[in-house]
């Protein structure tokens, strides 16, 4: 599933695609629905409406006009692009038409995504408890060893919880706990405020060296552009289980934790 650099990074595209500002001409549904049922009616509110700006939050995209956004979420094989006449592709599932004759089509092979309409983020069922954004200077150490007292879980698991922080997801947790030194399965409340320090500063470089390197490209993810990511091949423990660690050569390990894939080093993680 793409997490909080892969969105960033077609974030980025869509915004240099739209940065024109072009009016919203027609929105075109093949389908209702992808994971839920898609609100056309009010959808069709933003028709005639000139593009302001693209934003993030969280995992979700926010196209942005004056009378409210169009909201995407990606899932987990979802992808934009621009999508000229005649360059129409199986599971195309939205089309969006702008002036200029710009059309920008939504591709969905497992249509986990959404599309959804907002007004106001903050009432929004689907943002309005979101936990701080791991790149925004108002989250620090402080702030994560202050959210974290009293949690019992383990503290990867904790990480990937949205009302914790958000977008960090499976492989940016792996990788940021591995550089910082803490073993996944650490009791969450039992994290110090020096070590969270630590952790939060790891988080912040990793997730922003993926963003420079064009995401993770595991399966299906690709930019608006079309590019591949290629952070994927600087993994230095997620989805290497059983390999030798990078830093001292012990076996990295591999384990379920909160349903998810977890791989650290047991010498290198305390």
């Amino acid at each position: 599933m793409p997490e909080l650099p892969e969105v960033e990074v077609v974030r980025r595209g869509l915004e240099e695609i739209l940065k024109d500002q072009p009016v919203l001409k027609k929105v075109e549904l093949m389908r209702a629905d992808l994971r839920e049922p898609i609100p056309a009616k009010k959808i069709s509110t933003l028709i005639g409406e000139k593009l302001l700006s693209v934003e993030r939050r969280a995992k979700y995209l926010l196209l942005w006009t004056k009378k409210g956004a169009l909201l995407s979420h990606l899932g987990m094989t979802g992808t934009w692009r621009v999508a000229p006449k005649g360059d129409e592709r199986a599971h195309d599932h939205i089309y969006l038409h702008f002036g200029g004759g710009l059309r920008l089509a939504y591709r969905d092979p497992r249509r986990f995504g959404c599309f959804d309409y907002v007004k106001d983020p903050q009432k929004h069922p689907k943002l309005a408890e979101l936990g701080p954004e791991p790149l925004n200077a108002d989250f620090t150490g402080e702030v994560l060893w202050e959210s974290l007292r009293g949690k019992t879980v383990a503290l990867k698991v904790a990480l990937m919880d949205q009302k914790i922080v958000v977008g960090v997801g499976n492989i940016y947790a792996s990788e940021a706990l591995f550089a910082a030194g803490i073993k996944p399965t650490l009791e969450s409340q039992r994290l110090s405020k020096e070590r969270a320090e630590v952790l939060v500063g790891e988080i912040k470089k990793i997730l922003s060296r993926s963003i420079e390197q064009g995401g993770s490209s595991i399966s299906d993810f690709a930019q608006a552009t079309g590019e591949s990511g290629y952070f994927q091949t600087t993994f230095r423990v997620y989805g290497r289980g059983g390999e030798p660690c990078v830093t001292c050569g012990q076996q990295v390990r591999a384990k379920i934790l909160g349903g998810r894939n977890t791989f650290w080093c047991s010498r290198c993680q305390k």
